[in-house]
């Protein structure tokens, strides 16, 4: 008799856990709440340790300015990503660098970084996109990356180029906290 109670009592827990599991999904359709997926938002649309990546849309009556305008809002968001990112380790570097004057350096290695990101831009390669008509707008998506590597070999050429900026600088020390800010961006996903 204990055992039939005990079982019950069981069975009737679980029942109770997976009513209540699915409760707060009927909640949201009688509220009129629906889940909508973004396009080219799956994992291989996301920034890795390998590469930066970004997406963007644009609506218009014509195609290609709808496709202008993903892809220049696709390349602000990547630009605002890299320079987060490179801003982070600089930060790093010269915390871990004794550097005579800190703040001049970070400064012209910012302006530099900026203008290395502004030319890798320029050769994005588009990793996905997808075109939706409603009435006579165009809506386009597009997804783009640039790789790690070439920020990291564009900010190593110009800083070579840069006598002021080279005598402060360790290559192998910013990498590294390079590629540390990169793994952490990956484990963030």
């Amino acid at each position: 008799m204990k055992k039939i109670i005990v079982t019950s009592f069981m069975l009737a827990s679980v029942l109770m856990l997976v009513t209540n599991c699915g409760g707060p999904k009927k909640l949201e359709k009688q509220a009129g709440m629906e889940e909508i997926t973004l396009p080219l938002s799956g994992k291989e649309y996301q920034s890795d340790k390998e590469f930066y990546r970004a997406k963007g849309s644009g609506k218009s009556p014509d195609i290609a300015t709808a496709k202008k305008i993903a892809l220049n809002n696709a390349k602000a968001e990547i630009a605002g990503l890299i320079n987060s990112t490179i801003k982070t380790v600089t930060d790093n570097y010269v915390n871990q660098r004794a550097i005579a004057d800190a703040q001049d350096f970070e400064s012209k290695f910012e302006s530099l970084t900026r203008e290395v990101v502004n030319q890798q831009l320029v050769d994005v390669s588009i990793i996905g996109e997808k075109l939706f008509q409603k009435d006579k707008t165009y809506e386009y998506w597009v997804a783009i990356e640039v790789s790690k590597k070439a920020i990291l070999d564009g900010i190593n050429n110009s800083i070579s180029k840069n006598q002021k900026l080279a005598i402060d600088y360790d290559k192998k020390k910013f990498e590294e906290i390079y590629n540390q800010e990169m793994q952490k961006m990956e484990q963030q996903r």
